[in-house]
């Protein structure tokens, strides 16, 4: 059991994170010729500008990835919760508190989703057109573009890299 547990299961672990991208050290993301990110991490997007990311218990913390641990009748995860919803429709003026996918308020698992829904993309494309001058065909079109699909078609859910979609409106790709 040593030898399996101690010897074979790490290195055959490790062998196939060698085979993903990034060789196992995570896919970095860059702009012009910059690193500037993890794929696989959620980064904090605060300005209009951009696309924000699920709210984190944990601050972006890669180190100490972990939800906040409050159920929904917890009296301070409600005020986090509101909190971020008045945010949300204070920089999102038009949208109603009911269009407002709950992964937008809510926090994640893990603190450290680099996802969002086309939807949860997609609801916040009139405030960062109004930022960027920009259509909001332009910005659906480019969210459809970055949406990937359920993995081998069938599992999961679609998302959206909420980096990669906010580098590609830095001129990135």
């Amino acid at each position: 059991m040593i030898v399996i547990c101690g010897l074979l299961y790490p290195l055959s672990i490790a062998a196939v994170g060698k085979l993903t991208r990034g060789g196992g050290n995570g896919e970095t993301v860059s702009l012009h010729g910059k690193v500037v990110g993890y794929a696989n991490i959620g980064q904090k997007f605060t300005e209009d500008k951009y696309f924000w990311s699920r709210p984190s218990a944990v601050g972006y913390n890669a180190a100490g990835s972990g939800g906040s641990n409050k159920g929904p009748s917890n009296p301070d995860y409600l005020k986090d919760v509101q909190a971020h919803i008045d945010t949300f429709l204070a920089h999102n003026p038009g949208v109603r508190k009911e269009d407002i996918p709950a992964e937008l308020v809510t926090y994640s698992g893990s603190g450290l989703d680099p996802d969002l829904s086309p939807a949860g993309a997609k609801v916040q494309v009139g405030r960062v057109a109004r930022a960027r001058g920009l259509s909001d065909k332009e910005l659906n079109d480019l969210i459809d573009r970055y949406t990937d699909g359920p993995f081998l078609g069938i599992f999961g859910p679609a998302k959206v890299n909420v980096l990669k979609l906010n580098i590609a409106l830095d001129g990135g790709h």
